[in-house]
């Protein structure tokens, strides 16, 4: 038997593990305190301790083609945003078809992960979990930590004065289920997020008034893009990336703060941030504006102060006979299973080599998985975290010296802070990063070489979607029939929404949008040509 690994979860990363760990040879063991798969994406009608809690209404924001397990597409019929049920479905589907649940045990929960005394040489840990009351503990060779970031709620109570005297009821958004209880009422909601914005929306068609209190406003953004096509598809490619880090700074920021700007003006919504050209995650959501417009939803600054039974904000309003408030504030990071020591390695800030690794670590026997956040979806970015990690524990790859791993999250943070400003979400640009796992393991896609060998595969991948499919495109790990899955995803995109055909379906015309996004530098360089 090859070396017994230890799962924590069994989510989308923790299905991801083990099947990576499979891959190469490891036995893995995988925890999970609930009775399915799907982590976040398992539904329940109240919130429970120590699980991730999500709405009844909740979509996903990533399209089906961009979050998909690389070697899995969803099917054609599916929806390219989806229903949390009908993801749950998927991944149901993907641990039944990978034969992964018998490497899980269900309702069991993870107790304690401690170092083994002997783990300078060993580098082993001691699991113990608990089942029907009874603990057991075991040895394992080496520990995933796939719990997620949205468990443990952010509820700022001691940020705002006078909340203790406010007669009102008052929630965090992870005990949210749906809007019935909220019918003829007067609603506040904390926070600018995906959810904050997804609840007041959906509440401010039964609520008697819903305000928005946001500290810094955000960019939002429909999830029908360019031309009715879903925003990612169309957003997250490699030549947008490309240009992004070829432009000086001053375009690409103006070129971004412009695009964001396209649907509609900010600023004339109190939507707009206040630092525009931050790529801080955009809220997505196809109705905000149009509540706003309705006058069912108003956006407003922080909080000042509450009274009894009202909000003071800091711009004077005030928001009177308020009977709920809902915050919509986000999540701690907690590991309570783990010495929070071995996470937060330094200054009690999250401190991960490639947001995976604890640089610190005397062996390299414990990686976190899913934690970092990215535009790109949580699904192939994970499943990518933990082929490297696998890889790392069947020593079939190494890691840098401690060091060099600090040296390298000192450079992120300072990119990090240029990029996504001051945030303890570990946030980095999707294809870069992506590319950075992929070249650890040898799966990053060599496109000269595509355009040298396959020049129609090399076109949908330089200047089309960076699909999941291009990180099982060669190298270990590879998926046969991943090139056909890149070909062919766009008649995958449009298969669900053309149920009236009419005509041909229509295909982004990838040179078309090359000279649109060159005109501006070229009319930049005329210009200079003229004057200089």
């Amino acid at each position: 038997m090859g070396k017994r690994v230890a799962i924590v979860g069994a989510g989308v990363s923790g299905l991801a593990s083990i099947r990576c760990c499979l891959e190469e040879g490891l036995e893995p063991t995988c925890f999970e305190r609930s009775n399915d798969v799907g982590g976040l994406w398992k539904f329940s009608n109240q919130a429970e301790e120590g699980r991730a809690s999500i709405y009844q209404s909740v979509f996903t924001n990533s399209s089906k083609e961009m979050m998909c397990f690389p070697d899995f597409p969803y099917p054609d019929d599916f929806p390219n945003y989806m229903h949390h049920s009908k993801l749950q479905e998927y991944i149901r589907t993907f641990a039944q078809k990978k034969n992964l649940l018998r490497y899980i045990q269900f309702e069991t929960l993870v107790s304690s992960i401690k170092k083994c005394p002997n783990f300078l040489v060993t580098g082993q840990w001691e699991v113990v979990s608990e089942k029907d009351g009874k603990q057991e503990s075991a040895i394992f060779d080496a520990v995933m930590i796939c719990s997620g970031h949205h468990v443990y709620p952010n509820l700022p109570t001691d940020s705002f004065p006078g909340l203790h005297r406010f007669q009102g009821h008052y929630l965090h958004s992870r005990d949210y289920k749906d809007p019935e209880a909220f019918k003829g009422k007067r609603v506040l909601v904390i926070g600018l997020g995906n959810s904050g914005s997804d609840i007041a929306v959906e509440l401010s068609r039964l609520a008697a008034q819903v305000i928005i209190s946001s500290r810094s406003g955000s960019w939002v953004m429909s999830r029908v893009w360019d031309h009715g096509y879903p925003w990612d598809m169309v957003h997250v490619t490699r030549f947008a990336t490309f240009l992004r880090n070829a432009l000086p700074s001053f375009v690409s920021d103006w070129l971004y703060v412009k695009k964001m700007n396209t649907w509609f003006k900010h600023e004339n919504y109190g939507l707009m941030p206040l630092n525009g050209p931050l790529r801080k995650e955009p809220v997505f959501n196809d109705e905000l504006p149009s509540r706003i417009l309705c006058g069912t939803v108003s956006i407003k600054p922080s909080v000042k102060e509450f009274t009894e039974t009202s909000a003071v904000f800091e711009d004077g309003t005030v928001f009177e006979a308020i009977d709920y408030i809902i915050f919509a504030t986000g999540y701690d990071y907690a590991y309570p299973f783990l010495d929070d020591s071995i996470i937060k390695s330094r200054n009690n800030e999250v401190t991960l080599f490639k947001g995976i690794f604890p640089p610190k670590m005397e062996r390299p026997t414990l990686a976190v998985i899913g934690l970092v956040q990215s535009l790109g979806a949580a699904i192939p970015t994970a499943d990518l975290q933990a082929r490297w990690a696998a890889k790392v524990f069947a020593k079939s790859c190494t890691l840098p010296t401690t060091s060099e791993m600090m040296d390298d999250i000192d450079e992120k943070m300072g990119k990090k802070l240029k990029w996504f400003g001051q945030s303890q979400t570990l946030q980095t640009d999707y294809i870069t990063y992506m590319d950075e796992l992929g070249s650890f393991i040898g799966a990053k896609p060599n496109i000269p070489w595509l355009f040298l060998t396959d020049p129609q595969l090399a076109l949908e991948v330089f200047f089309g979607p960076c699909s999941p499919y291009q990180f099982r495109l060669m190298g270990p790990g590879k998926w046969d029939g991943a090139r056909n899955a890149i070909l062919t995803q766009w008649d995958r995109t449009v298969k669900p929404t053309r149920t009236r055909a009419v005509c041909e379906a229509q295909r982004p015309q990838h040179f078309h949008n090359l000279l649109k996004m060159l005109s501006f530098p070229v009319l930049l360089l005329a210009v200079w040509l003229t004057f200089y």
